[in-house]
């Protein structure tokens, strides 16, 4: 995997439901290294603390792959890297590949996967569509989170390289279809409720699907 795109963003103003919300998700790329920190991505705007930064929500990457599938359902946007939020958009992420919990070098930061990225009203807006969120499900590529385990600065064209594969873990695709399958499959949640570098909040919410 290699880095194609850094990407950040200023707090934007968008209306939804008649009122005034800041957002980050309009990244643009950037021509210079960006700082992978433990709570987020140094000058990057995170507007929702709730939901957005921290630990296990640190930095987010996106595949330049699925960049066609898009553009193909919206093709009149305006398209340039960091289009789905993403910090960093890279080349060759397959998150069928990729497990919970893996971790890889990049630049001078040492990352582990933590959780798929779950659309949010804002991805609508900005897509002009709030039936982008159910697309963006129906899909399954979701990008992931990562935490940093060392932080460090990161560039275009930086290799992302694997240091330590996750033991009795599960790809980053398959936990994004568990938490909207309608019907879990208990043997990869099993997999999944142990693994602490999966935040632990959505742990327990899955580990309530083991007891039905």
């Amino acid at each position: 995997m290699k880095i194609l795109s850094t990407n950040i963003a200023n707090p934007t103003t968008i209306i939804w439901n008649g009122k005034e919300v800041t957002t980050g998700i309009y990244k643009k790329p950037v021509s210079h290294a960006i700082f992978l920190g433990h709570q987020g991505v140094k000058n990057d705007e995170v507007s929702d603390k709730k939901v957005h930064g921290g630990e296990f929500k640190a930095c987010y990457l996106f595949s330049a792959e699925h960049y066609g599938y898009w553009k193909n359902l919206y093709p009149n946007l305006d398209w340039n890297c960091g289009m789905f939020g993403e910090n960093l958009t890279v080349s060759g992420l397959n998150e069928k590949e990729i497990h919970i919990g893996d971790i890889y070098k990049i630049g001078n930061a040492l990352v582990q996967v933590t959780q798929p990225r779950e659309p949010c009203f804002k991805f609508g807006v900005k897509f002009g569509n709030q039936n982008a969120l159910q697309q963006f499900i129906d899909f399954g590529y979701s990008g992931t989170y990562v935490r940093i385990l060392e932080e460090g600065y990161v560039k275009a064209h930086d290799t992302i390289e694997l240091v330590e594969k996750a033991k009795n873990s599960i790809s980053t695709w398959q936990l994004f279809n568990q938490l909207f399958a309608l019907e879990k499959n208990s043997e990869l949640l099993k997999l999944i409720v142990d693994n602490d570098a999966l935040p632990k909040r959505k742990r327990q919410i899955l580990s309530r699907f083991l007891k039905q």
